[in-house]
């Protein structure tokens, strides 16, 4: 019997609360939630209930937000945090950033091994090539142009990969009784030697039940995909409508088919900002709080800068005004702002458009249980690569979307009732990896050294 196709939903907290700027004001969270793991433990423990693939912890090594009125985004060390969830979690994938443009990939890919190993092989490492100004002045560096980091990323991942494959599957023997701890001719050096990088190995860890941790990759345009299509099973995405991620998961197929790899082990996580209630009216009231609780000000600025009238909080109450709507339109460098404009036309104050979220990272599924639901169905069934990074407008969030709207999909077919499996790789439904294919480029044949 065919099985059903089912969505996968990851769930991420930024700061260890929401994704609104004043989350961490939000009546009943945690405002010290940023650097209390025991938070992030409950946090897990919440989106395992609802059978999610994974919890995904994103990083920039910085600080990157005004700490005078806003929580850290990036705070713990998401190494730490993945650990403490290691140990306090049982089934549910645990998913990190480590920068391929700060790190070394002999420590990240000692890192995450451990980490896989730890977790009983649900590791996720989402590989990212990091351009923020702040965090290069963190390591006294440079930010690379685009071409170049992306390069630096190739390499980067392919001697992680290469790293991990040194030490392959069956070569651990603890034959006790003989002596023989493992099969040292097999565990042998990987001399992965790029333009940029060189890295000897073997590394000293074996694999873990999933082989090696899953590749996520988050960024967009041809050098990102040409990244996804090589290396990826997963890939983040920031859609700005159902149009963009359809569009996006097509580029997706096509990078992996244009390196030989079957797109059907490919997952595009979409975010989605999801604020749930028991109506829409109360779901629309629940983000004005939030909205309250940031800087408005600058939100409505920015919304009249999509639709090119400007705007101040005494605006705040009232409709666009008529003249200034007649002379209005959708900023060209915004794929946001017809949604702005279309909500400023329909007569709604700009409060209530702001609530609607155009000016947010993500699409916004506001309304009851049933209707973020309905939203998310029917992007699925439009093909957006099968998945969603839910992002909670606040903490309490994770809880109104698992216990609440995840029936919901469940009930209807679209998403899984019980975990199949004990690895991510198990939820994700894709092959048992351990290093790269032995006729990868990045991998020199130790006689062609030698020569």
């Amino acid at each position: 019997m065919h099985k059903p196709r089912q969505m996968h939903l990851t769930v991420q907290l930024i700061g260890g609360t929401g994704i609104e700027q004043g989350a961490w004001r939000w009546p009943g969270d945690q405002a010290d939630a940023f650097i209390d793991v025991d938070f992030l433990v409950r946090a897990a423990r919440i989106a395992e209930r609802g059978k999610l693939d994974a919890i995904f912890f994103a990083d920039t090594p910085a600080v990157t937000v005004d700490l005078a009125t806003s929580s850290p985004q990036a705070a713990l060390d998401p190494v730490v945090v993945l650990t403490a969830l290691a140990r306090e979690t049982e089934r549910i994938g645990l998913v990190a950033t480590a920068s391929t443009t700060f790190n070394h990939a002999y420590t990240v890919a000692r890192q995450f091994r451990a980490l896989d190993l730890v977790s009983g092989g649900r590791i996720g490492w989402n590989a990212v090539t990091t351009s923020h100004p702040a965090a290069a002045l963190n390591f006294g560096a440079d930010i690379p142009d685009r071409a170049e980091r992306y390069a630096h990323a190739e390499e980067f991942i392919a001697s992680v990969m290469a790293l991990w494959g040194s030490w392959p599957e069956g070569a651990l023997l603890l034959d006790t009784e003989n002596g023989h701890f493992a099969d040292a001719e097999r565990i042998r050096p990987v001399m992965v030697r790029g333009r940029r990088m060189f890295s000897r190995g073997p590394l000293g860890l074996p694999p873990s039940p999933q082989g090696q941790p899953v590749v996520f990759q988050a960024g967009g345009g041809a050098n990102g995909l040409a990244l996804a299509g090589a290396y990826a099973n997963a890939v983040y995405n920031n859609p700005f409508d159902l149009s963009s991620a359809t569009a996006h998961w097509q580029a997706v197929r096509r990078a992996a088919e244009a390196y030989g790899r079957n797109p059907d082990h490919m997952t595009v996580f979409n975010g989605i900002v999801t604020s749930v209630a028991s109506t829409e009216r109360e779901a629309l009231q629940r983000r004005r709080e939030l909205d309250e609780l940031g800087d408005l000000p600058s939100k409505v600025a920015y919304l009249g800068t999509q639709i090119g009238v400007p705007l101040t909080m005494d605006d705040l109450d009232e409709p666009v005004d008529e003249e200034l709507l007649r002379d209005a339109h959708a900023h060209p460098g915004d794929p946001r702002a017809p949604l702005a404009l279309r909500l400023a036309k329909e007569g709604r104050t700009v409060r209530d458009i702001i609530a609607h979220g155009p000016i947010q990272y993500h699409p916004v599924a506001l309304g009851t249980p049933e209707q973020v639901a309905d939203m998310l169905q029917h992007w699925f069934e439009a093909g957006i690569g099968n998945g969603f990074t839910i992002s909670p407008d606040a903490a309490d969030g994770v809880a109104d979307f698992v216990d609440h709207v995840v029936p919901i999909l469940q009930k209807r077919g679209v998403f899984r009732t019980e975990y199949e499996g004990t690895t991510l790789r198990d939820h994700l439904g894709i092959p048992h990896q351990n290093g790269l294919a032995a006729n990868h480029p990045a991998l020199r044949n130790p006689k062609e050294r030698q020569a």
